[in-house]
């Protein structure tokens, strides 16, 4: 864990603006890495999906090298001390689950007792500045966002291309709403963003920061190197501004050519699409921004767009996804993503006829039981019509948190989202103690961000 520290930032006047658009990047170079995208700025622009390092200059030879030598010394240990691990097998076990305990540091503890049922809630939501104000677009933090934070206090933001004006604005923007959440429960904000390069690309299309190919450009060389030093430079450009999210990288398969990511996806090969999405995680945190891998289960084998249609189905059983999807997916988990988001499609081999992010068994069976995923795990946008066009916003922000979702992304109506998950609670469909599983997965990832502001 990082030494907790209070978020000492400055609030700016007060304005907001309907926004034009610009849009800068900087020049190819003869590696391929950064690249000028006359594209920038999909269609996708009103919704969301979401330095090189010795950790990934190890070649697959010397890796080889090094887990068998660990493994040999393993076994001499096994071999000579085998009795003694017998005997203390219960202690072992016993310091296991101590070691659990002591996960939750006491700044989180502390915090969520302080915390009402509501301020908890309201931490399980990731939402666009507008759906927090009411206002028809934010680019500058007034006395109303300040309220807004105060009345609800959610546990993060994302900003699209309409609140990028240019890059001291964004800064000023992201500081003032860390502050102000800070003071309305504590605890910072995330402040999300689509960087994913290529097509989809909010700070590159109008900020200006470095611009990227679509990912099955590098996805066709699947250099691991190349990939890591995406996602760093990336991470350090969306760091310096003040973003410690990025709903990235697609970690999707691209099996269907009728799916809506396209080029988006770095390849059809699963392998490739691990090896280049767990590189670009590894990028983007060690310059302190989550990654989010999305959109699981996978969205590549579909044929349909979670956007606009009521349904999208693909037909796969659970064996299938385990070939394909699943191996993709595993890359990044094991590089240790802090965000996995599922998204909105349905799996025939599921069995439940439900939208991913509202599936039990999508979420808690295969997502963190079988993959072992233990971090954040968020829906994609729930105003996107798969949810918005047949669930209302309450009753979908319930069944997320049955599934066991942590966080909910844009819901298209907020309070009714946070009002109705507050209701389940009392009314004894949903537990407190299920609220506080997914609180304090959100104030540990903050905690380690630097972003809880605790009076010691």
């Amino acid at each position: 864990m990082n030494n907790l520290k209070k978020m000492m930032l400055s609030a700016v006047g007060i304005s907001f603006l309907l926004c034009g658009c610009g849009k800068k990047v900087a020049p190819a170079d003869n590696s391929g890495i950064a690249i000028e995208n006359s594209t920038a700025g999909s269609t996708e622009s009103s919704q969301s999906e979401s330095t090189s390092s010795d950790s990934t200059g190890i070649s697959s030879e010397e890796n080889t090298e090094l887990t068998t030598s660990a493994q040999e010394g393993t076994t001499s240990v096994i071999t000579e001390e085998a009795s003694e691990q017998e005997t203390t097998a219960g202690e072992t076990e016993e310091a296991s689950e101590n070691v659990q305990e002591e996960e939750i540091p006491s700044s989180v503890e502390e915090l969520m007792e302080e915390m009402t049922l509501r301020e908890k809630v309201c931490q399980m939501f990731i939402v666009t500045p507008e759906q927090l104000t009411g206002y028809g677009c934010v680019t500058y933090a007034d006395s109303v966002v300040q309220q807004s934070f105060i009345n609800t206090p959610v546990g993060g933001v994302i900003l699209f291309s309409q609140n990028l004006t240019y890059q001291d604005q964004t800064s000023q923007l992201i500081a003032s709403c860390q502050d102000y959440a800070a003071d309305s429960c504590g605890a910072g904000i995330f402040v999300a963003v689509d960087e994913e390069g290529g097509t989809v690309a909010r700070a590159a299309e109008k900020l200006g920061t470095t611009a990227f190919s679509d990912m099955a450009y590098y996805g066709q060389m699947n250099d691991p190197q190349q990939a890591y030093n995406i996602g760093s430079t990336i991470g350090s450009d969306l760091s310096a501004l003040g973003f410690n999210v990025d709903f990235a990288p697609v970690a999707d398969v691209n099996l269907n050519p009728g799916n809506e990511l396209g080029n988006r996806i770095f390849s059809s090969d699963p392998e490739v699409v691990s090896t280049m999405t767990a590189n670009v995680v590894r990028g983007l945190q060690d310059q302190g921004v989550c990654a989010t891998l999305k959109h699981f289960p996978g969205l590549g084998a579909a044929d349909g767009n979670t956007h606009n249609d009521n349904y999208v189905h693909i037909y796969k059983t659970i064996d299938e996804l385990r070939e394909a999807e699943f191996v993709a997916f595993s890359g990044g988990i094991e590089a240790g993503a802090d965000f996995v988001m599922v998204g909105h499609q349905k799996v025939s081999g599921v069995g439940d006829d439900l939208p991913a992010d509202l599936s039990y068994t999508v979420v808690t069976t295969l997502l963190r039981e079988e993959l072992g995923f233990q971090g954040i795990a968020v829906t994609d946008a729930q105003q996107m019509n798969t949810i918005a066009g047949v669930y209302g916003s309450g009753d979908a922000a319930v069944r997320s948190v049955e599934a066991g979702i942590d966080v909910i992304l844009m819901p298209a109506d907020l309070n009714a989202a946070v009002d109705a998950i507050c209701y389940a609670v009392e009314e004894g469909r949903l537990t407190e103690e299920r609220i506080d599983e997914s609180v304090v997965r959100i104030l540990n990832q903050k905690a380690e961000l630097g972003l809880l502001d605790i009076q010691e």
